[in-house]
């Protein structure tokens, strides 16, 4: 790259305005160039920070690493961005992770020439301000209401049919969603807590543009700029502008504003004019072309649902195979099996947790079976379902875009009036992630007794120890894991119940509950998801067995004349458990005493491989 293009480059990057052609002239000079091949780390988390990058050409993916060793995407770099730019202000380690997406050609500058030179550092540091508070404005979303964050005074006047408001300049939303944030200040969780969803917008409005641009209805410039802003939805770019409540009047219609109104505007300023010019793209002309939030609305949700839905199921198989794992493990233990909490027939430990296995595998396929309801949409069904104000054709041509754009066998609903008002679906799948939920906090009932005591309880296992369990007891420590996963199956329980009385509420052509409906299956899956990641990597793959516990209560159980009486015979086995009761004996030692058994033929019967 030549010095005269590093210097028209430089020029046009944020980063480095209100800087003298002389001072991007001696940046330019100082600028280093690089290739990166796809895959190629431009820093790693941890590292420490030497150097801002400019990314002249290409992508660029920031990512952290999570506790679980799993990558997390934060976001999609390209050209005129820039990163590393902490670098300046503090000698910390990268806290995240950059890698090129595709070959890219990145300038390199050393935060030496900044701190040498004053005059320019100060104007940096200045612009950085801006843009880490525009970057850390999902993360502020969660602690203060987002109408509060402004990045300068300076507006854009916008009018809809109740008048006209100042909407700050810097944000990508307009008019609408700003009613709405004033008027939804109620969960305090927003869109951008779910990027599924916010994904799922772009996706449908992605494929309503390039249907629409098919038949004619939407000029190539205008539907090339909204593909485009939809696309670097998908990258993870824009979230932070989707503010709106979850929880909504409406029936969803300010969730689609908000995401109509960002990528309008994010179009406008691709096709080189200034957010808010809207006679060059509308939020409802042009990006809701051919549509209503009555079907672009659950369209969106349901394409939401499904890839979420895949992600659950993951977690869920992993668990699946760690209680799998220690099923073997356990294999060769012999316990008590107990019904009504009393002494049953031996069994080993082996068992307990194979159950725990087979049980929660049946709930991958009981969330795949609702998940696949939600196949069938009803795009191009507009308002009430009969289609008015979208091209006949729309429908048959929107439909094959969103099985290309998502990935998914997406069908249109046969009648289109009845899949307006149907919200039988999200209560089919919301009972799935119930039945999930009860079992896995079966299971951790069955986890907190057997681990109870340590000297005082069952005590047949040991659970990892988490973290100190009273501000008094000391050296006491509590089942914390169990008990998180029992209060995250209290929650989906009545988020179930929540679904069941909105899907209930519809009157009509349409149900405009749907918004609550959202809010709990996305919050059930977040919390089912999370928890069952905790409860393998905390709990079950750290469990260890007291094999000789185990083997004590077997010998000591009454029920252990069950497994005896085909040997002993019915009437011995009585007498043997009447004493065992009256005296506190073991029924291993009466057996052994009245020569009613060997002591090797005893042990032959109670091996784990004979008990079961």
């Amino acid at each position: 790259m030549e010095l005269a293009d590093k210097i028209h480059f430089i020029s046009a990057i944020e980063l480095f305005k209100g800087l003298s052609g002389e001072e991007i002239r001696v940046i330019a000079e100082e600028a280093k160039v690089r290739e990166y091949q796809p895959g190629e780390l431009l820093f790693a988390e941890n590292a420490p920070r030497r150097e801002i990058f400019l990314i002249a050409e290409g992508k660029v993916e920031l990512f952290k690493t999570t506790a679980y060793g799993d990558e997390q995407r934060i976001t999609f770099f390209a050209r005129f961005d820039f990163l590393g730019e902490g670098s300046l202000m503090d000698d910390a380690p990268h806290s995240t992770s950059a890698r090129a997406v595709e070959k890219s050609t990145i300038l390199t500058l050393d935060r030496e020439l900044f701190r040498s030179s004053g005059s320019i550092a100060l104007v940096i540091l200045s612009n950085i301000t801006k843009v880490v508070s525009r970057r850390m404005r999902y993360a502020n979303a969660r602690l203060m209401n987002a109408t509060s964050q402004y990045e300068s005074g300076k507006t854009r006047q916008e009018h809809d049919l109740l008048g006209y408001r100042d909407v700050p300049y810097e944000y990508y939303y307009g008019i609408q969603t700003l009613r709405a944030l004033e008027n939804f200040n109620i969960s305090g969780v927003t869109l951008n807590f779910y990027p599924d969803f916010i994904n799922a917008l772009a996706m449908v409005k992605m494929a309503a543009a390039r249907a629409n641009n098919e038949l004619g209805l939407l000029p190539a410039e205008l539907a090339n700029a909204i593909i485009q802003a939809c696309q670097e939805i998908l990258d993870n770019r824009w979230h932070t502008f989707f503010v709106v409540d979850m929880i909504q009047g409406g029936a969803g219609t300010s969730t689609n504003m908000n995401a109509n109104e960002v990528i309008a505007n994010r179009a406008l300023e691709i096709m080189g004019y200034e957010k808010g010019q809207y006679e060059y793209c509308h939020p409802n002309n042009h990006v809701n072309l051919s549509q209503s939030t009555n079907d672009a609305y659950p369209t969106a949700i349901k394409i939401a649902v499904i890839k979420a839905n895949d992600r659950l199921v993951n977690v869920l198989q992993d668990l699946i195979k760690s209680l799998h794992d220690k099923a073997r493990e356990f294999a060769g233990i012999i316990k008590m099996g107990r019904t009504q909490l009393q002494d049953a027939v031996p069994m080993t430990l082996g068992q307990t947790f194979s159950a725990f296995a087979v049980t929660l595998e049946e709930e991958v396929h009981n969330l795949n079976k609702a998940a696949a309801l939600f196949l069938e949409v009803n795009m191009g069904g507009t308002a009430i379902g009969t289609g008015i104000n979208a091209e006949p054709k729309y429908r048959e041509k929107v439909i094959p875009y969103l099985r290309i754009i998502t990935g998914l066998d997406i069908r249109l609903a046969r009648n289109l009036i009845e899949a307006t008002q149907d919200t039988g679906d999200f209560v089919s799948y919301s009972a799935a992630l119930k039945r999930l939920a009860v079992k896995l906090s079966k299971m951790s009932n069955d986890l907190r007794l057997l681990s109870s005591g340590p000297r005082a309880g069952i005590s047949e296992i040991n659970l990892p120890p988490m973290q100190p369990g009273s501000t008094i007891m000391p050296g006491k420590v509590n089942p914390v894991i169990p008990e998180v996963v029992n209060q995250i199956a209290f929650k989906v329980i009545g988020n179930d119940l929540t679904v069941a009385l909105a899907a209930e509420a519809g009157q009509l052509e349409l149900n405009v509950m749907e918004p609550v409906m959202v809010q709990s299956l996305f919050e059930s899956m977040e919390m089912l998801r999370n928890g069952m990641k905790v409860l393998r990597e905390r709990c079950i793959t750290g469990i260890t067995a007291n094999a000789d516990r185990c083997r004590e209560m077997v010998h000591n159980s009454i029920g252990l004349v069950t497994a005896l009486n085909p040997y002993i015979g019915y009437d011995a086995s009585t007498q043997i458990a009447k004493e065992a009761l009256e005296g506190n004996r073991s029924v291993y030692d009466l057996v052994l005493e009245k020569g009613l058994l060997s002591k090797e033929m005893l042990d032959k019967i109670l091996a784990p491989e004979n008990m079961i």
